[in-house]
């Protein structure tokens, strides 16, 4: 099958988007598929180029033997609605521009978190006359409301406009979530289409060893305890409260903190923590992605924050899946859902009411005092985490889209 997909995200960025286009997308070459990207210059979450990189109207690289062309847009941090959705939009435009300038394809695939990439994609396969297929990530414009980053309005009524069209245009919906299904199918779209597959984790590359002691030595993690948040550190995440859980915490010098990566809330978040004077927390800048097991391997405990609201009941974080690989038990702060029943069915970690700094650093502090727990965990998760390959789920979504769309797979 010759695949085109279309993305605003991709290697060598790391949040979870770009990880699961690359990693599916190295599967499907590896199975003999031919795999073109288009997506931008690699520049999230920080709106910075990566080193080697230009804002060109048309790079062209092989990156694992996928293709991958970058056009130019408009780059920005990932804060603010205006100059975001000016990235998307910019993103779509140079997309349908450059789309003459691509090889054949048999089908066409959007993903979100938001949606103008994937509309993009609608109107290239419709230029093409081939299928498009939606990658459903995110229940957007819902999670922009939810986390108050636009009100209800107008331009939300157009955004869900927008959306059920993509979803009722699509000649498949690759949901990552059996809670999206379920809320599509409820807005009228026809279930049929729908195939969840969850994210998961490229197991050969999240594989548990030796813990670094010369990186623990680096981060001054020696001989403590870890609790680590790996990941954008956005609106959605509700990592203030993790910095009141630390500052609960701050007197006990056998427990430390790590928060990794980057996002719309990292300065607020460093300038809250000197407010409170946190010495047992550590900030460190987006990391490669080959750097990302070394780092989840120093940390005792993985924390999966999200808010309060409504919609994150239907999520499922890819950390978890990354945790799981790693053999590094679970501590979720999430709204109960899709998630909290995965942990607990699983036994790999627990959870504890979001945006709660009490109980948070209450489960932290008896945890580090129960091996016995923390040593279940690991245990469960050596057990399950092979359900997760990334190998075995790209495989589940091209015989999806293969069967959607009546094409004989090779």
């Amino acid at each position: 099958m010759k695949i085109l997909f279309i993305t605003d995200n991709f290697y060598p960025e790391t949040n979870a988007p770009a990880s699961r286009t690359f990693e599916h997308a190295r599967v499907w070459v590896d199975e003999g598929h031919s795999v073109t990207v288009l997506t931008t210059a690699p520049n999230f979450p920080e709106g910075k180029l990566f080193a080697g990189y230009r804002n060109r109207w048309w790079q062209r690289e092989t990156i694992a033997g996928i293709q991958v062309i970058r056009v130019k847009t408009y780059i920005t941090a990932n804060e603010g609605f205006i100059k975001r959705t000016l990235d998307y939009v910019s993103f779509m435009v140079a997309a349908i521009a450059a789309s003459p300038l691509l090889p054949r394809c048999d089908v066409v695939i959007g993903t979100s978190p938001q949606f103008f990439a994937a509309l993009g994609a609608r109107i290239i396969a419709k230029l093409r006359r081939c299928p498009f297929v939606f990658e459903l990530r995110d229940l957007w414009p819902a999670s922009i409301v939810e986390v108050g980053a636009l009100h209800s309005g107008f331009a939300i009524r157009m955004l869900e406009a927008l959306e059920l069209y993509l979803y009722r245009s699509a000649s498949a919906v690759i949901s990552v979530t059996h809670s999206f299904k379920r809320e599509l199918a409820q807005r009228g779209i026809d279930s049929n289409k729908i195939e969840v597959v969850h994210n998961g984790v490229d197991l050969a590359r999240f594989t548990p060893g030796p813990r670094d002691d010369h990186l623990a030595q680096e981060l001054g993690l020696t001989g403590r305890f870890v609790v680590g948040y790996l990941g954008t550190h956005g609106m959605a995440h509700g990592l203030h409260k993790v910095l009141d859980a630390a500052a609960l915490l701050v007197d006990r010098s056998d427990i430390a903190f790590i928060m990794v990566g980057a996002g719309a809330e990292k300065r607020a978040l460093e300038a809250r923590a000197k407010e409170l004077r946190l010495t047992n927390l550590t900030f460190v800048a987006r990391q490669p992605k080959e750097r990302m097991p070394a780092l989840l391997g120093l940390c005792d405990l993985c924390l999966v924050p999200l808010r309060d609201l409504a919609l994150f009941r239907s999520v499922l974080p890819s950390k978890i899946f990354e945790a799981m690989a790693m053999r590094t038990p679970i501590l979720a702060a999430l709204p109960r859902g899709e998630a909290t029943e995965l942990l607990e069915s699983l036994g790999v970690g627990e959870n504890v009411p979001p945006e709660d700094p009490a109980a948070l650093a209450g489960a932290i502090a008896r945890l580090a005092a129960d091996p016995t727990t923390l040593n279940r965990y690991r245990a469960n998760a050596a057990r399950v985490a092979a359900n997760f390959d990334r190998s075995h789920l790209a495989q589940k979504m091209l015989d999806a889209i293969a069967q959607r769309i009546g094409h004989q797979q090779p």
